[in-house]
C-alpha cells in the first residue's frame, strides 16, 4: 500500500540534519512530538505562522514510530496489530539502543541482561498510541495541518463547484430523458407508458411485472448517465462529451481549493487513566495468552546507576505522557547506549564499518569495540558540545585517521590485516543512491531542489521498474502514454520514491535497503556479477552515458583531447596521463567507425523511441563515457 504522505517524515529528517539540530531535541521529537505540542501549547489553528510551523514539524516528526510495515490497512486482526506493535520496538531499540531487545518477546534474553518483562515496560511507553482493541487504521491515524481559515476557502470553493455539479445533473437528466424517448419510440406502443414508468420508478419501489418488462428490455433498464457514449454515434449526438466537459470544469474549480495537508503521525486518543488499555505480559509472545500487566519502563539492567521507571500518567497532557517522559530519560546525557549507538553508526557511514561493526548489537552475540576507549569518549564529547551532528562529521572527516590513503604496505598489511585498527584508509564502493547521484553530477543532470512529493517510479514498456509517471490503466496495463517529469527524474535518490513492490533495478543491485523488513541495521556489501552486467549492458547507464557525452561537446571544447582530458576531470577528478588521453581518442575513433558502419538511436528508458539515427561522433564519445562510468576508478572511493 503507498504511503502516499510518509515524504513529510523525510523532509523532517533532511531539514533536521542540515539546520543541525541537537540530536537530543531530535530523538524526543520522534518519540513525542505531539505531547511536546500538547505541552506548548501548540496546534493547526495557533496564531503565528512560527507556531503554525512547530506544529507541523512535531506532529510529522511521530512518523519515526509510524515507520514499521502496518498491514491493518487491509486485514486488521491481532496478528497484523502486534506484528506492527512488535517492529515499530524493533526499529526503536536497534536504531537507539543498538540491541535486539525485541529478541524478549517470547522470552528472557538468551544471550543479554533483558528479561521479558523488561520488553513489555518498553512496550508499555508506545501501547497507549496504538491502543490494540481501539485500534485505528493506517489512514485513521492521519492528522490534519488544514486551518480554519484553509478550510473556509475550501468551502468557497466546493459551493462553486457544486453549482456547476447542479447544472451537470440537471443536463445530464435531459440527456437520459431525450435518449429514453428516442429508445421508446422503438417500441411496441402499448407499452411505452409501462415501460416508462418502470424505468422511471425507483428500483427498489418497483413491482415484479415492472422488473419483469425491463428486464425483457435491456437497452432502456440499463440507461444511465454511463452508457450515454453508447448512443452518442447512434443518435449524432455529443451528449457524453458534454457530461465529460462538466465534470472537468468542477475538478478545474475543486483544484484550486488550499492543499489539504495531511501527516503520518503517532498520536494517542485522549483517554481517562482507567480507560487505557493496560500492557501485559504475553505467554510465550503470545497476544492471546496474557499475563501479569506491566507498567512503562526502561531496561531494568541501568537500574544500578539510573532511574528506569517512565510516568504511567501526566496531568500536563491530555495523553498519557509516558513518550515524553521515556525520551527526557533517554536524552538525558546518562543513558549509556544512545549516544555510543550514533556516534558509532556517523563513524559507519565514513569508514565503511562502526567502532563496534555490528551497529544494530551491542549486546553480547555484536562485536566488540575495537577501539572501546575511542567509541566513548567521542560519545562523551558529542554530549558535551550539544550533541551537534555537523561537529561531529567535521571532527571525524578533519582527523589523522581519515585522512589516511588507502594505499596497502608490508609492514601494515601484516600488523593490522584485515584494517581492523584503522592503519589506512578503506577503499569503499559508493552506496547504491550516491552511484546514481553521482552518475547524475558527472552527467550535468542533477537536479539539487530540496523536498517536496517523491519522484514517482513505473514498470516501462519492457517489464522494468524505472523513475517516470504511472500511465498504467486502471487493469494494470501499459497505454503508451507518456508524461514527462519535468526535469524531476534528475532529483537526487533521496527523493526518489521507494515502494517495496517496485524497487529501482540499481537500487536492489548495489545493495540499497531491503525494504520488506521493518529497518536497515548495517547494509550488505556483495560484489556479484549482476552488478558489472548493469553496468555494461543496462538502458540507464547506457543514458547516463548520452548525458555525459552532451555536457562534454558543450563544454569539453571542440577538440576530442581536450573533451578526453574533460571526462576524466569530471568522472575521476584528476586529468588523465598522457597514455590514457591516447587510448581514448583511438578508442573513440574505432567506435565512432564503427557506428558509421552500424547506425544505431540513442537509448532511452522511456518515452517514445527516437526515429532518426544518432550521429557517430556522438556515439562514439558516448562509448567512452559508458566505459569511465563502469569503472572502478568511478564505483570505488579510493
Amino acid at each position: 500500500m503507498e504511503r502516499k504522505h510518509s515524504w513529510r517524515y523525510r523532509d523532517y529528517v533532511i531539514r533536521s540534519f542540515n539546520s543541525d539540530k541537537s540530536f537530543d531535541e531530535f530523538v524526543r521529537e520522534q518519540l513525542a512530538g505531539d505531547e511536546i505540542a500538547a505541552i506548548e501549547k501548540l496546534h493547526a489553528n495557533a496564531p503565528t505562522e512560527a507556531e503554525k510551523k512547530r506544529y507541523e514539524d512535531l506532529m510529522v516528526a511521530t512518523g519515526f514510530l509510524r515507520n514499521a510495515p502496518d498491514g491493518t490497512g487491509v486485514k486488521s486482526d491481532l496478528t497484523s496489530r502486534n506484528d506492527c506493535i512488535t517492529d515499530t520496538i524493533k526499529i526503536v531499540s536497534t536504531s537507539l539502543y543498538g540491541m535486539t531487545i525485541q529478541c524478549a518477546q517470547c522470552h528472557d534474553h538468551r544471550y543479554d541482561a533483558i528479561s521479558q518483562k523488561d520488553y513489555y515496560r518498553l512496550r508499555a511507553v508506545f501501547e497507549p498510541g496504538f491502543d490494540v482493541p481501539r485500534w485505528r487504521s493506517p489512514a485513521a491515524r492521519l492528522v490534519s495541518l488544514q486551518t480554519k481559515e484553509e478550510a473556509a476557502v475550501a468551502a468557497e470553493i466546493e459551493v462553486e463547484a457544486k453549482k456547476i455539479d447542479v447544472e451537470r445533473v440537471k443536463m445530464q437528466d435531459g440527456f437520459i430523458t431525450e435518449v429514453l424517448e428516442k429508445l421508446l419510440l422503438e417500441k411496441d406502443e402499448a407499452i411505452r407508458d409501462t415501460l416508462r414508468k418502470a424505468y422511471r420508478t425507483v428500483a427498489k419501489e418497483r413491482t415484479p411485472e415492472q422488473t419483469k418488462l425491463l428486464t425483457a428490455h435491456p437497452k432502456v433498464n440499463k440507461l444511465t448517465s454511463g452508457s450515454l457514449y453508447l448512443y452518442d454515434t447512434k443518435y449524432k449526438t455529443k451528449h457524453a462529451a458534454t457530461i465529460k466537459d462538466m465534470v472537468a470544469k468542477a475538478k478545474v474549480v475543486r483544484d484550486t481549493k488550499p492543499e489539504l495537508r495531511r501527516v503520518r503521525a503517532f498520536t494517542e486518543q485522549p483517554l481517562e487513566p482507567k480507560a487505557v488499555s493496560p500492557t501485559n505480559v504475553f505467554f510465550r509472545g503470545n497476544y492471546d495468552s496474557p499475563k501479569e500487566a506491566v507498567k512503562p519502563g526502561d531496561l531494568t539492567v541501568l537500574a544500578g546507576w539510573r532511574d528506569v521507571e517512565v510516568e504511567e500518567f501526566s496531568e500536563k497532557v491530555p495523553s498519557t505522557g509516558r513518550r515524553i517522559d521515556f525520551s527526557k530519560k533517554l536524552t538525558d546525557g546518562k543513558h549509556p547506549l544512545l549516544a555510543r549507538v550514533m556516534v558509532n553508526r556517523v563513524w559507519m557511514h565514513h569508514f565503511g564499518k562502526g567502532i563496534v561493526t555490528s551497529a544494530g548489537d551491542f549486546g553480547v552475540l555484536g562485536n566488540d569495540p575495537s577501539h572501546p576507549q575511542l567509541l566513548d569518549w567521542l560519545a562523551a564529547d558529542f554530549m558535551e558540545n550539544g550533541w551537534s551532528l555537523k561537529r561531529l562529521h567535521r571532527q571525524i572527516l578533519t582527523s589523522q585517521t581519515w585522512k589516511q590513503s588507502s594505499t596497502r604496505d608490508a609492514k601494515r598489511d601484516e600488523i593490522d590485516p584485515d584494517n581492523i585498527y584503522l592503519s589506512r584508509q578503506s577503499v569503499r564502493r559508493l552506496e547504491a543512491e550516491t552511484l546514481r547521484d553521482a552518475l547524475l553530477a558527472v552527467s550535468g543532470k542533477l537536479n539539487a531542489d530540496l523536498y517536496g512529493k517523491p519522484v514517482p517510479v513505473m514498470f516501462n514498456t519492457g517489464g522494468s521498474i524505472v523513475i517516470g509517471n504511472d500511465t498504467t490503466d486502471t487493469a494494470g496495463r501499459q497505454t503508451g502514454k507518456f508524461i514527462s517529469l519535468e526535469g524531476e527524474e534528475f532529483r537526487r535518490s533521496i527523493y526518489v520514491q521507494i515502494r517495496r513492490t517496485r524497487p529501482l533495478e540499481m537500487f536492489q543491485t548495489f545493495d540499497a535497503p531491503d525494504m520488506m523488513v521493518p529497518n536497515c541495521e548495517v547494509r550488505p556489501v556483495t560484489t556479484v556479477s549482476p552488478q558489472s552486467l548493469l553496468l555494461m549492458n543496462n538502458a540507464v547507464m547506457r543514458v547516463f552515458s548520452q548525458y555525459f557525452a552532451e555536457r562534454l561537446q558543450s563544454d569539453g571544447g571542440a577538440e576530442l583531447e581536450s573533451r578526453v582530458v574533460e571526462a576524466w576531470t569530471l568522472a575521476y577528478g584528476r586529468e588523465p596521463v598522457e597514455a590514457d588521453v591516447e587510448a581514448a581518442v583511438e578508442f573513440v575513433n574505432a567506435q565512432t567507425e564503427y557506428y558509421k558502419a552500424n547506425p544505431a538511436k540513442l537509448d532511452k528508458v522511456a518515452g517514445p523511441a527516437e526515429k532518426e539515427n544518432a550521429a557517430p561522433e556522438f556515439l562514439g564519445l558516448t562509448a567512452l563515457c559508458h566505459a569511465l562510468l563502469s569503472a572502478n576508478e568511478f564505483l570505488y572511493i579510493d
